[in-house]
């Protein structure tokens, strides 16, 4: 039996999910999520996810949710079907990616996300974005970005020179943050224009992005 997903193909973290399945090539099902419509607060998807958050995922009699917890989940259980996102076979690399994963979890995605937010999702809900925000998660991006650069410049990706779970966790909200003004924070730096465009241009990335579509963009 297939692996079910609930979500939303726009949805950041459902994406980063998508990704994930498709590097290890795997049969699945989108069970799509009526956000707009608050289905994710209903009892239903509740008993998948209590905090109301998609995505959710069932494979068989487990029910998973937090979509870097389900990432990991998926890169270990089948570790030898598609691409190697762990480097299961060398503790230390495996290592490395544990500490970048980690990184752009507490690290990379608390500066970024408000960007997105405030650029995309805030007028969806009839707001304008506040600059002020914008401005001070800028400026926490790019010294976060700053230490991406360095070690950019000494391996290809953030774990070493191989992609992994490290790199594919960034795709989702730098994806949208390259559709706004504030992608410059990317492109003024050199190494992480490089490394950015390399993991985006990754066939299983640019099947989900067909279906991310926030705010017009």
């Amino acid at each position: 039996m297939a692996i079910k997903l609930y979500g939303k193909a726009m949805s950041t973290c459902t994406s980063r999910v998508l990704t994930c399945f498709h590097e290890k090539s795997l049969d699945f099902e989108l069970v799509p999520v009526d956000l707009f419509a608050g289905e994710h607060k209903q009892p239903p998807f509740l008993a998948k996810n209590p905090f109301g958050q998609i995505p959710a995922l069932e494979d068989g009699d487990l029910t998973l949710f937090e979509s870097r917890a389900i990432t990991s989940y998926v890169a270990e259980k089948f570790k030898g079907t598609g691409y190697d996102l762990i480097r299961h076979e060398n503790l230390k690399e495996a290592a490395l990616v544990k500490v970048w994963t980690e990184v752009e979890s507490h690290q990379y995605n608390p500066a970024i996300a408000p960007i997105v937010y405030q650029f995309l999702v805030a007028p969806l809900h009839g707001k304008s974005p506040d600059q002020s925000i914008i401005d001070a998660s800028v400026e926490k991006l790019g010294k976060v970005l700053d230490i991406y650069e360095a070690r950019l410049t000494a391996t290809r990706y953030l774990a070493g020179d191989f992609y992994s779970l490290a790199d594919l966790h960034h795709l989702p909200y730098t994806y949208y943050l390259m559709k706004t003004p504030a992608a410059s924070v990317v492109d003024e730096r050199p190494h992480v224009k490089a490394w950015w465009e390399d993991i985006s241009s990754r066939p299983a990335f640019k099947k989900v992005a067909e279906g991310m579509k926030l705010g017009g963009k």
